[in-house]
């Protein structure tokens, strides 16, 4: 089943007199890596929280058209189901970390599932291990640089054992090395047979897309690439 089915999506904020998203079609396959772009203002964002059911459960406006996670209506479940399956990281990773080490905030979210403590040790074991943050387990989170403090929020995510990931500028202002370590842990999670949909402005992290799209005024175009 295709993890995530947008059709004819249509979308505008409350006070916006233009669609922010206009008729956007598109598809999210399984174990690939899908890249977004456009400018600032484009509705990149936008079109995120559609995806992962910010809009409609968080934020309103006037919508049509439908978002399908694996076959289903994603206006149709409640949050906490969707973020079993679907995780998003913007970004600001000082936005997303809390706890005062690696460890606890990798636990977090599977604690609020109430899983087994051997269960939440494997999953803070296991998502530092994709990312290739396990050597900072017990580090404090403020003693890490920007790079290494988007790897964690990633591990954070993938500790709900999610599907698919969106990554919304998350190598923005991180430095070459940092987006080198952030570029193979994207290329780890596809591995590891993840969907991933990296939203991104700079063309520069576009070369481990394996298909790519633009949005402009508010359309999505697919773009010819490799």
């Amino acid at each position: 089943m295709i993890p995530v089915t947008i059709k004819n999506l249509v979308f505008s904020y409350p006070q916006g007199r233009n669609n922010i998203l206009d008729n956007v079609n598109m598809k999210i396959s399984g174990g690939g890596i899908s890249a977004i772009t456009g400018t600032s203002g484009s509705g990149k964002t936008t079109l995120c929280y559609c995806i992962c059911g910010i809009i409609p459960h968080i934020y309103s406006g006037k919508i049509s058209g439908e978002v399908l996670l694996f076959g289903k209506p994603i206006k149709d479940m409640d949050l906490a189901k969707i973020a079993t399956k679907i995780g998003i990281v913007f970004q600001e990773p000082d936005t997303q970390l809390f706890s005062p080490t690696v460890e606890d905030e990798v636990a977090f979210g599977p604690e609020n599932l109430c899983l087994s403590r051997d269960e939440i040790g494997k999953r803070i074991k296991s998502s530092l291990n994709i990312v290739g943050m396990e050597n900072k387990r017990y580090e404090h989170t403020s003693h890490l640089s920007g790079g290494e403090k988007q790897l964690i929020a990633i591990a954070s995510v993938l500790a709900l054992d999610p599907r698919i990931l969106i990554l919304d500028e998350v190598m923005s202002g991180i430095d070459k090395a940092g987006r080198m370590r952030i570029k193979q842990a994207i290329l780890n999670l596809k591995d590891s047979g993840r969907s991933i949909m990296l939203v991104t402005h700079d063309m520069d992290d576009l070369d481990i897309a394996d298909s790519m799209f633009e949005l402009k005024d508010g359309k999505l175009l697919s773009l010819a690439y490799k």
